[in-house]
């Protein structure tokens, strides 16, 4: 875990440095040159981005959170492995959106939320759903819910800047000259560059979060089927819905806009076609080497989860 920890350090850091940059650029062409007027803007664009962030995740996600009346084996399935890791129960909630999946967000171990969608509970039996509510509970524990909900603001926010400057700074750049497009055009960069960064901290968290639901007693197998599952339901669902969700999937426990492409790999590891993944399976991806041609790796830096076989190699090795 202290790798993790440490990676997340430093990409906290160097995505502050970027913000921070942005901050500069932009005051000081305003003719602002305070070092203490930029740190303390630095700052609170975060201290926003943590106050507001759990809420943008509730509003486009439609959650609704749930009694335990309601949901009482989803309850139970949260309670027990929330005592298991030590940590205090979190929200459980529901989401409206139709794309079978999971996921965890929140200001802190306290602030933690647990969510699934109604399409994953139709989709998944009692072990399988288990094994993704243990992953979910596993980001709360290693608090990079806090920091995926932070560091997705910082993009969107990059993103407006370079709008801004770049194509409706017109009157300025006519009485200043280009360094208004300069400024749009510098943000584009950093709005580029901090969307490869979060890509590469969401893949090293869902391989940490794996294992963690192995550490609260899940099976590997019951996750590699509820994984494989997840593809295979994603890959039903209308292309419009999951295109609305372009923008959230980095919260979702598998990337629903790679299912179809997915699919091709991971029905080679169904030897038996009974639509689950069992040990003996596992055990003969866990003998194989894996090989992505440039095309794949290409895929997996843009995406915000890694390679689903690669993931359930992973996976492998702990049967």
């Amino acid at each position: 875990m202290f790798s993790l920890q440490m990676r997340m350090t430093l990409l906290l850091t160097a995505l502050f440095g970027i913000v921070y940059a942005i901050v500069v650029l932009i005051g000081t062409r305003l003719g602002i040159g305070n070092f203490y007027f930029y740190l303390a803007i630095s700052f609170g664009m975060m201290f926003l981005q943590y106050l507001i962030g759990p809420k943008m995740v509730e509003w486009s996600m439609q959650i609704r959170y749930v009694r335990r009346e309601e949901y009482p084996q989803l309850f139970s399935m949260v309670e027990n492995m929330a005592i298991q890791a030590r940590l205090p129960m979190p929200r459980i909630g529901i989401s409206a959106l139709p794309i079978p999946n999971a996921f965890a967000f929140g200001r802190g171990l306290r602030d933690g939320r647990v969510c699934v969608t109604q399409g994953i509970l139709d989709l998944l039996n009692p072990e399988e759903l288990r094994a993704v509510l243990g992953h979910e509970l596993t980001h709360i524990r290693n608090r990079d819910v806090l920091t995926i909900t932070i560091l997705s603001v910082i993009p969107m926010i990059l993103y407006r800047i370079a709008w801004q400057f770049m194509f409706y700074g017109g009157n300025r750049r006519e009485r200043e000259g280009g360094n208004t497009f300069l400024i749009g055009l510098a943000a584009f960069v950093f709005y580029f560059i901090t969307n490869l960064l979060i890509l590469y901290a969401s893949r090293i968290r869902e391989y940490y979060a794996d294992r963690g639901s192995l550490e609260l007693g899940n099976k590997p197998s019951s996750l590699a089927t509820a994984l494989y599952k997840l593809v295979y339901g994603s890959a039903r669902i209308d292309k419009s819905m999951v295109r609305e969700a372009e923008g959230l999937k980095a919260f979702f426990i598998n990337d629903p806009s790679r299912a179809l492409m997915e699919i091709r790999e991971l029905s080679q590891l169904d030897l038996d076609r009974s639509g689950t993944i069992d040990t003996l399976e596992l055990a003969a991806l866990r003998n194989k080497t894996i090989r992505l041609n440039f095309a794949d790796k290409a895929m997996e830096l843009l995406s915000t989860h890694p390679n689903m076989l690669k993931r359930i190699k992973a996976l492998s090795q702990h049967i």
